[in-house]
Order: structure tokens, then C-alpha cells, then sequence
């Protein structure tokens, strides 16, 4: 970590700013939570990789990191709420408030690279959450993230399946089972695409499958280019390829 005050690199953040949140762009008002934080670190980390800006309001103002207890709590984010431990660079920049001046605050840019060993899970703390016996003890569940468009979603299982397939480097597009075939024809006729939970039942209707195993054949198919996975209306859908 190093501080830099050199007017190019202002330059440079003013710039970053101007493009808002995106794919591969998260502002972070403040950090006062670094499991929450580890879902942002996770979500890039999964997919394309990307950049926090913390520090940085929403509406792209500069509120500036205010402690080194902020910065703990973020290097806490990447390397203990997180596992594996992804790859992360840190740049700790003081700028002024606005271009053309102003009071200088402190941001931090932590740069996360796309893992190559995915999926990278945000481990968050559930005590509290636990409606059982073992409310006394500390619960925790971990969770994985993809980046899309400017938030963080969860992975769904299919995503877990295709993380798992491509980490054995195995599988065959088509096995030409009862069971695949029924499932290529659910997809088939699924032209708007539909929920795994449907898909699950429409190839039951026509072959015994488990869910287990619609979601190992569903992931292999979307890796070869025989189905498709889209995000509509906070609900991944599948239908054949188009």
C-alpha cells in the first residue's frame, strides 16, 4: 500500500468515477461490514474481475476513507471473509473532493483479478440467524457471487456445477441418456426460457431425473453451446441454444 498525490493520478480516479458502477466497477461509501464487503470481492473474483472504489458515495462524490481501522476492515474482507483467497492490489490515493480542488480524502482502490480456481466464496457470519438448537454458536455459510451489469448476484447451482466441471477438466456435451434427450427437448421448448425449479419438473413429467442430475447436465450443456443461461427479472432462465 502507498499514498500518492501526483495530479495524474487524480486525474486518473476522476476519470474512473465518470464511468459510474458497472461490470467491472463498485463504489463503497464506507466500510463498516467486511463480510458484506467480500460479497463485491467475490462477485469479481467469479467473473471478469474488477475494481472497488472506496471511499466514493454512489452519486460519484468523494466521502474518502476515514481510519486505518476502514482499511483493516477491507484487507479483513478480501482474506478472511473470503475463500480461496483471491488475488487483490491495493492503491491508497489522497485526492481532493473535486477536480478542481478541494479538501483532500483518502480512497482506496483494491483491484481484484479473476480466480483462476472459482468459485471464490464470501463467507458470512449467521449467528443470530439461527432458528435451531445451535442459535448459541457461531453459523457460518458460505456464498458465491457473480458480477452482472452494476450487482452482485448470487451464483446459482448451475453456476457451481460449470466451476466444478471446468476445475476436473472432464465432461461430454451429450451423453444421449433417456434422461439427457428429455431434457433437450424441455429446453427446446422452452423458447422464452424457463426456471430451473420448471425445468426440473418438465423433464420429470417425461423421464425420472434428479435434480442433482438436471443441474450436472444443464451446466455441461451451457459450458458446450447447447443451452443458454440468462438473468431476467432477478430469475435465471434456460432454454436451448439459440
Amino acid at each position: 500500500m502507498y499514498l500518492c498525490t501526483m495530479k495524474g493520478r487524480d486525474s486518473h480516479l476522476f476519470d474512473l468515477i465518470a464511468q459510474g458502477e458497472h461490470q467491472q466497477q463498485d463504489f463503497k461509501y464506507k466500510v463498516e461490514d467486511a463480510a458484506k464487503l467480500a460479497r463485491s470481492v467475490s462477485a469479481f473474483a467469479n467473473t471478469d474481475g474488477g475494481r472497488l472504489l472506496i471511499g466514493v458515495r454512489d452519486d460519484g462524490s468523494i466521502h474518502g476513507v476515514r481510519s486505518e481501522e476502514e482499511i483493516f476492515m477491507m484487507h479483513a474482507a478480501a482474506y478472511k471473509f473470503c475463500t480461496p483467497q483471491p488475488t487483490l492490489q491495493f492503491e491508497t490515493l489522497q485526492v481532493p473532493t473535486a477536480p478542481h480542488g478541494g479538501r483532500l480524502r483518502t480512497v482506496v482502490i483494491c483491484t481484484v483479478m479473476p480466480s483462476a480456481e472459482r468459485p471464490v466464496f464470501a463467507i458470512e457470519d449467521m449467528a443470530g440467524k439461527v432458528k435451531s438448537s445451535a442459535e448459541k454458536a457461531t453459523t457460518r455459510r458460505r456464498t458465491a457471487y457473480i458480477r452482472i451489469a452494476d450487482e452482485n448476484i448470487v451464483a446459482s447451482p448451475v453456476h457451481l456445477a460449470i466451476w466444478r466441471q471446468e476445475a476436473q477438466l472432464r465432461g461430454q456435451a451429450f451423453a444421449d441418456t433417456p434422461a439427457e434427450r428429455a431434457l433437450l427437448e424441455a429446453l427446446n421448448e422452452a423458447s422464452q426460457g424457463v426456471t430451473l425449479n420448471m425445468l426440473c419438473r418438465q423433464v420429470a413429467r417425461r423421464q425420472p431425473m434428479p435434480r442433482a442430475e438436471v443441474i450436472t447436465a444443464i451446466a455441461r450443456f451451457v459450458r458446450f453451446g447447447l443451452a443458454r443461461m440468462e438473468r431476467h427479472e432477478q430469475q435465471w432462465l434456460f432454454g436451448a441454444a439459440e
